[in-house]
């Protein structure tokens, strides 16, 4: 099956596709995800995901951000899943890295960035829109 084609999943009351990239930073965006720190970042957010229901469809890192490309329920919403991730990764790497905790008086900064990827161009939907009361 083609990469291209659009795969649905569902929950109880919605039928969903909703890819999202994200990408946030340590604090000040000092190079910290490194030296076992990145490893161990990687572990916590596929626990993270899992406990949300989230698939995560690419996850890297870098010494001073982090990409996540994410399939999120709307149910459920980014928004919950990136608090999430960066609360429970700052608790348990700070406790198990002590360095972490002399260097940054938090783990993370408070903001993210986040877009939706996939499905069909802007102009594309708003044409099907437009024309809805034509067919």
């Amino acid at each position: 099956m083609s990469e291209d084609i659009v795969r649905y999943k569902s929950n109880s009351n919605v039928v969903y596709s909703c890819k999202y990239h994200v990408i946030w930073c340590p604090k000040y965006r000092r190079p910290v995800i490194q030296g076992g720190v990145d490893t161990r970042l990687k572990e916590i957010i596929h626990d993270v995901a899992g406990d949300h229901r989230a698939e995560i469809l690419e996850l890297e890192t870098m010494p001073d951000h982090v990409h996540l490309l994410v399939e999120v329920d709307p149910q459920h919403g980014i928004h919950k899943l990136v608090k999430a991730i960066k609360g429970r990764s700052s608790r348990l790497l700070r406790s198990e890295f002590p360095s972490l905790k002399s260097r940054l008086p938090t783990l993370w900064t408070n903001s993210y960035f986040c877009c939706t990827v996939g499905g069909a161009p802007l102009e594309v939907i708003k044409q099907y829109i437009e024309n809805q009361r034509n067919v």
